[in-house]
């Protein structure tokens, strides 16, 4: 969901297993901590690193070490540093932008024209500019009280994106349109737009001046900020879409993550010689036609968190091999959240139907769960059929 580059080139990535991994090489060190998927990094300083979770919580990791430095009501979705270093940006769906002093001594919120999904400084730091679910970017002064902003354009169109250097500012939005502004006006400085949606991922490097666009498609497109053209343009994805970019901190390799459970990379000089990455097939990706009813609802409910499997996982919730007639909280490898200490719930039959006819957050409050329902009994049925036989031990 995330990747950022470290200014000596360390690079880190943010997962739906809820972890933060810190490559060196092939070899990742894991920072555990969060209770739900990471889904914004940045890392802005030498073992200085900053995460947002579904969770709702903004975190601050310093040589490995985690602390909280606050929570939003709702999914955060961008973290970033103040340039003097001394404060913690956030934004959230929950409409509010966070500014936490990294030392704890107190915050305040902005708030956002809409569920926020990602923010920018301008140039000399006096604004931060705010990409919303929308379609607006508004700016606020970093030094300015609640109300204190203006706007820039709206778009009409869930924003996802924002990049800023002097004089422009790129956005990639929901409808597939990749667009430079000038900041104070709103005008448009260039219009990237081609026919792939949404943009999902933006990276800059400012030494090379290369801006990296990521999408629903696969592609990335980098463009040159000199000239405003196009420099390269290549299916990065076999399958899927790009969710996170970056650069490599001397601005010749770019890294890219998506649905497969690799991050890759690709000398920028030599882009169009690789085919693109990932496996032939993904299961999630069948036709629904060819997979029964019970399977089809695993996939769409359970897979990207749950493993079938005894094997080791990095998948963000428990596996689900020998469920049945296990109780809730009780896999000893696996952090679950402290609603589940000494739980009663004995998975079965019953008990997997009530949770997907309830929804995770009634069912059981406070989990790590995301909140989601299987609303027909025969759905539910059928699923339950599907995961009897699918996560049978074997001897």
């Amino acid at each position: 969901m995330g990747i950022a580059v470290s200014p000596a080139g360390q690079v880190a990535t943010a997962s739906f297993d809820n972890s933060v991994g810190l490559w060196t090489g092939r070899a990742p060190q894991w920072l555990e901590g969060h209770d739900a998927a990471v889904t914004s990094i940045s890392f802005p300083e030498e073992d200085t690193i900053l995460t947002g979770s579904d969770d709702f919580s903004v975190r601050l990791w310093e040589d490995a070490k985690m602390r909280i430095l606050g929570s939003h009501q709702g999914k955060v979705t961008d973290v970033v540093l103040s340039p003097d270093g001394q404060i913690v940006f956030s934004a959230s769906w929950d409409g509010k932008i966070g500014l936490w002093d990294r030392n704890g001594a107190g915050h305040r919120l902005l708030r956002g024209q809409g569920g926020v999904n990602d923010i920018a400084f301008s140039a000399d730091g006096e604004e931060v500019f705010a990409a919303t679910m929308t379609g607006r970017i508004t700016a606020y002064r970093v030094d300015g009280e609640r109300d204190d902003f203006r706007p820039v354009i709206n778009h009409g169109f869930g924003i996802n994106r924002l990049i800023s250097d002097d004089g422009w500012l790129a956005y990639g939005a929901v409808d597939g349109v990749t667009r430079i502004v000038d900041p104070e006006s709103g005008q448009s400085i260039a219009d990237f737009s081609l026919d792939r949606r949404p943009i999902l991922a933006l990276a800059y490097h400012a030494p090379s001046g290369q801006l990296a666009v990521g999408d629903g498609h696969g592609y990335i497109m980098i463009i040159d900020t000199e000239s405003w053209q196009i420099a390269r343009d290549f299916r990065a994805m076999r399958n899927g879409p790009v969710w996170a970019l970056g650069f490599s901190s001397d601005g010749t390799m770019i890294f890219a993550g998506g649905i497969e459970d690799v991050v890759y990379g690709w000398p920028i000089a030599l882009l169009n010689e690789f085919e693109p990455a990932g496996e032939d097939t993904r299961s999630f990706l069948q036709s629904e036609e060819a997979m029964p009813n019970g399977e089809r609802q695993f996939m769409r409910k359970c897979s990207i968190c749950h493993a079938l499997t005894n094997e080791p996982s990095r998948k963000a919730g428990p596996t689900l091999y020998g469920v049945f007639g296990r109780r809730a909280g009780a896999l000893p490898d696996y952090l679950y959240s402290q609603t589940l200490d000494d739980s009663a719930i004995i998975w079965a039959e019953d008990t997997i139907d009530a949770l997907f006819d309830l929804g995770p957050d009634q069912y059981i409050p406070g989990s790590k769960m995301p909140m989601q329902r299987i609303t027909k009994s025969t759905d539910r049925q059928d699923l339950i059929d599907f995961l009897k036989s699918a996560t049978k031990t074997r001897k």
